[in-house]
């Protein structure tokens, strides 16, 4: 059985879904694996750090497809990729059902099993493969990173001959994965952090990391059966306003991480809170090529209204492709494991496994 990887589009997409480390990985399960040629080279990992640990390197995508029994890939195939691939083949990635319907509809007529694993269970045994945890974190890290850059002032309180210089103040929208990293990392730098979430259930994580957790008074549950956050009411939404009127007033710094799995993301900034904002602020929206949490965000793009900053981001992971590339391919690696029999020497689809079942496509 033999695993293969073709290169993404460059100009979208530079993480791998594939290193050396977990080619080695692979073959260790008894399973061969190939990749295009050069299919590393931007990230300055040549083919042959790949063929020295038995990779088979093809001349092109087209004989990596027609070769392979499983395809990885980190975004969606393209439609002449789908075209390429034989029968019973297996696709596994980050395929976002919910943007890539065309694409993914050519491949079940095409009666191919594709597996997207941002649809992973939030089970124990699934941690490892957790393409959403391990990529997040380093969007949160670099949320931070970037929205300090833009502020252009000092974060932390310094204390000088010529007078104090107050900590910057940064609020967190969303305290999953990339909102607990965000709180981390601007309380390493020093800055004063405060958080919301429609989860009850992260006010312990937040104040766990010494942030401050915005409460809003609610009797429903915001919280979904895997751990995910929810659309919230309309109820919900107008009491969230009136507690970001305060809000914005005093922070610095906005980092928006809030998104609803399969939905577009939550529009928690109007533009009439978002003026409400000092001249000088910086609103970072990390949902914004899902539709964004904050009104004037655009993915790619920097606004600039009543003297705000508000950061569109695009592409995060691109500005970290090594470390992401890494850590996407860890999970992989890991769902491969469960997915292969050594027994049968054949990939098991096993829809009593929850992995498998929830990850599986079956229809969009």
């Amino acid at each position: 059985m033999i695993v293969g990887s073709t290169k993404e589009n460059l100009t979208l997409e530079k993480r791998i879904a594939i290193n050396p480390e977990t080619a080695k990985n692979i073959i260790g399960l008894g399973l061969k694996v190939c990749i295009e040629k050069n299919y590393a080279k931007h990230l300055g990992i040549e083919d042959k750090e790949f063929s020295n640990i038995g990779v088979e390197i093809k001349n092109s995508s087209e004989e990596v497809l027609s070769s392979c029994n499983l395809l990885i890939k980190v975004n969606c195939p393209s439609e002449k990729e789908i075209n390429g691939l034989k029968e019973k083949t297996i696709i596994i990635g980050m395929l976002n059902p919910s943007k890539n319907k065309n694409q993914i509809n050519e491949i079940i007529k095409k009666k191919l099993n594709i597996f997207s694993l941002e649809l992973l269970p939030r089970i124990t045994r699934a941690q490892s493969m957790d393409v959403l945890s391990s990529q997040s974190n380093l969007a949160g890290y670099r949320a931070v990173i970037e929205s300090v850059a833009e502020f252009e002032r000092a974060v932390p309180m310094m204390m000088t001959a010529a007078g104090t210089v107050p900590a910057a103040k940064i609020l967190v929208i969303g305290a999953g994965v990339a909102g607990l990293q965000a709180i981390a990392t601007a309380k390493r730098l020093g800055a004063i952090v405060s958080a919301t979430d429609v989860r009850a259930a992260s006010k312990e994580q937040v104040e766990s990391l010494g942030g401050r957790f915005l409460t809003i008074e609610q009797s429903e549950d915001m919280e979904t059966s895997d751990g995910y956050a929810k659309e919230a009411s309309d109820e919900y939404k107008k009491k969230q306003a009136e507690m970001m009127r305060e809000a914005l007033k005093k922070n610095d710094i906005v980092i928006c991480t809030a998104l609803i799995p399969g939905k577009p993301a939550p529009r928690i900034l109007t533009e009439e809170l978002v003026k409400l904002m000092k001249p000088g602020s910086i609103i970072y929206d990390l949902a914004a090529e899902q539709g964004g949490n904050s009104a004037f965000s655009e993915p790619g793009k920097i606004n600039l209204v009543n003297g705000i900053k508000i950061v569109g981001v695009k592409n995060l992971m691109n500005r970290l492709p090594l470390t992401a590339s890494s850590l996407y391919a860890k999970n992989l690696f890991s769902f491969i494991r469960n997915l292969y029999s050594k027994d049968k020497k054949d990939f098991n689809i096993n829809l009593e496994d929850e992995i498998i079942n929830k990850t599986l496509i079956k229809e969009v």
